[in-house]
């Protein structure tokens, strides 16, 4: 069973591009779901915002780095000021950034992919979780890789960043769930997004696209998880395109 998300707020990270993108359009276009957005790229956020209010939803959006505590705080703000409550929060800002074998990979860029990928998440959920407490109901999202369980050259820290969100993920539902918040993960496999253009030393990934899974098959993913009635979670989410080869290490 599943509910309308209509009259919900839902705060979502780094929607210029991809699954995130396709996640806050989808909210617009099916529910008119209120949305609290930021990316790094203000151009692309700004395409990304118009196309919601297009579709009907109210939007509230700010140029935002999701490695900066501070970014967090104002998304929260704005849910309070704008809507009056929060009923998601979904993290998708990350990123491989560099890709390559261990011994090229510096401490500056271990660095930066670990504060994307695994501290943006827990200062996300750290200025969050004291509304959803007050409120009695919430649901987080965090946002995993395939290569968090499967194993491939070169992607080591990345994986290592996205393995310890998979963890963090399954002790913060354990937390929260007394206080009926539901915190839950979803993996990607592989997708042709703006993932590799923002990463060195990534290629466009070589499938059939028609097989591939797609921004629009993980943001109807999203949505469901979002759109279960209260009591329900969905704590772990694994989508991968059927063109793509997982079976790893």
């Amino acid at each position: 069973m599943s509910e309308s998300l209509k009259g919900k707020v839902a705060v979502i990270s780094g929607v210029g591009s991809g699954f995130s993108k396709a996640t806050a359009e989808l909210f617009a276009q099916k529910d008119k779901c209120s949305l609290v957005m930021f990316d790094i790229d203000k151009k692309s956020l700004e395409e990304t915002a118009q196309n919601c209010r297009k579709a009907g939803s109210k939007v509230s959006s700010f140029q935002g780095d999701a490695t900066k505590p501070g970014t967090f705080k104002t998304a929260l703000d704005k849910c309070l000021k704008d809507f009056g409550r929060v009923d998601f929060l979904i993290n998708y800002a990350g990123g491989a950034i560099r890709v390559a074998p261990i011994e090229e990979m510096d401490d500056e860029v271990n660095k930066r992919i670990i504060d994307l990928n695994l501290n943006s998440v827990i200062m996300s959920c750290r200025t969050f979780t004291p509304q959803f407490k007050k409120q009695g109901y919430g649901k987080i999202i965090n946002v995993s890789s395939a290569c968090d369980r499967r194993s491939w050259p070169e992607w080591s820290v990345y994986s290592a960043a996205k393995a310890a969100v998979n963890s963090f993920t399954r002790c913060l539902y354990a937390e929260l769930r007394p206080h009926g918040i539901c915190v839950g993960l979803v993996v990607p496999g592989g997708s042709n997004t703006g993932f590799q253009a923002a990463a060195e030393n990534v290629e466009d990934f070589e499938w059939d696209e028609e097989m591939a899974v797609r921004p629009e098959h993980f943001a109807d993913m999203v949505y469901q998880a979002c759109a279960l009635t209260r009591g329900g979670c969905a704590t772990e989410m694994v989508i991968y395109g059927l063109a793509q080869d997982v079976s790893g290490y």
